[in-house]
């Protein structure tokens, strides 16, 4: 699962690439093949968002819309059926309603609309879908349990999910599927799974600006830049079953979490690494990282190469890292690379 990826600038001309893996259509070219180069594909409107899930793609247009393509399966793509589609489609189901945020797990989908109402499909086998069952879904169904509250933004890992809700009492993150790594942070003990949405602990009084999971991993960012996370512990550490403070002298303002590590992008635009060397994914393999200590005692580091770029963006798939610079950077075998 990638981050998901804004479109500033409504009015620049925009083209869209894919690459990698492609054989349950998740590049978008009308093909079952991989593609090792960058292909263009085919007009398509403004798009605002995209997110990459395990082999599927869900976009928001500017009119906020949802086009989805990919590995279906599951039911994840909202297309009512359980087939891949090799090219974007509408979600028509959703076509009523204004989408704002939307969010690809491993095999389930998230959308959000302007409202504040949010829409799950795709794989619910171990309650990530939110509806109180084990049950998936093909079609976008609305999570009843928070209809009457305001949904802003939802992000997906795995087997799990994540609501961000705003209202007059405050923030509130909720979580729902498996908890076997403590990604739900909703107990002290770990839990195999929940299919409601429950509070997450230790946030409420924090003013959530932002929220991310992938792989067992949740990340929050508050809206005075500070970073708690909590799930499957990073580097080898034990597992967190309630947020925690990431201690620093820095400011953050993005995080992007995979499997095994998670990217830091500070306010000054410094990219900062978490987790282990698995892949090479943070440039770094030769260095172990304890998250029980201080940022400035080794818990988090610099990404070797970068200390003079200024950064603007970030994204981690499950174990691979991009950002972005006004050039674009990615990593392979544990060195920076340029890629565009």
């Amino acid at each position: 699962m990638e981050a998901n990826e804004r479109v500033e600038d409504e009015e620049e001309k925009q083209e869209l690439w894919s690459w990698g893996a492609g054989t349950d259509g998740q590049l978008g070219t009308g093909k079952l093949q991989d593609e090792h180069v960058p292909q263009l594909l085919p007009v398509l409107p403004s798009l605002s968002l995209l997110s990459c899930g395990g082999a599927h793609v869900i976009a928001l247009t500017h009119g906020k819309k949802v086009l989805t393509w990919g590995r279906g399966t599951s039911g994840q793509l909202g297309h009512g059926d359980l087939v891949n589609s090799l090219e974007p489609k509408s979600v028509e189901v959703l076509n009523n309603f204004n989408i704002t945020h939307a969010s690809a797990g491993w095999n389930h989908s998230g959308f959000v609309s302007e409202c504040g109402y949010l829409f799950t499909c795709g794989d619910g086998s171990f309650g990530q879908l939110g509806h109180g069952d084990y049950v998936s879904q093909s079609y976008p169904v609305k999570v009843s349990h928070l209809a009457s509250r305001h949904v802003c933004e939802i992000a997906c890992g795995m087997r799990h999910s994540l609501a961000l809700l705003k209202g007059e009492h405050g923030d509130q993150v909720y979580g729902f599927g498996s908890g076997k790594r403590g990604q739900l942070g909703i107990s002290k003990e770990k839990v195999k799974s929940v299919s409601l949405p429950q509070s997450v602990s230790g946030l409420q009084e924090v003013d959530v600006s932002s929220i991310s999971a992938n792989g067992d991993h949740s990340a929050a960012l508050s809206s005075d830049a500070h970073l708690y996370t909590w799930g499957r512990g990073f580097g080898g550490t034990p597992d967190v079953c309630c947020p925690n403070r990431v201690i620093s002298r820095y400011s953050f303002k993005q995080a992007a979490l995979g499997w095994n590590h998670a990217l830091l992008l500070t306010d000054e635009g410094d990219i900062l690494m978490l987790g282990g060397s698995h892949h090479g994914v943070l440039s770094n393999p030769q260095k172990e990282i304890s998250v029980n200590q201080d940022l400035d005692q080794g818990q988090v580091k610099e990404i070797p190469g970068l200390d003079r770029i200024k950064v603007a963006g970030i994204a981690s798939g499950s174990e691979h890292s991009v950002i972005t610079t006004g050039k674009h950077f990615g990593w392979h075998n544990g060195r920076a690379l340029r890629v565009g």
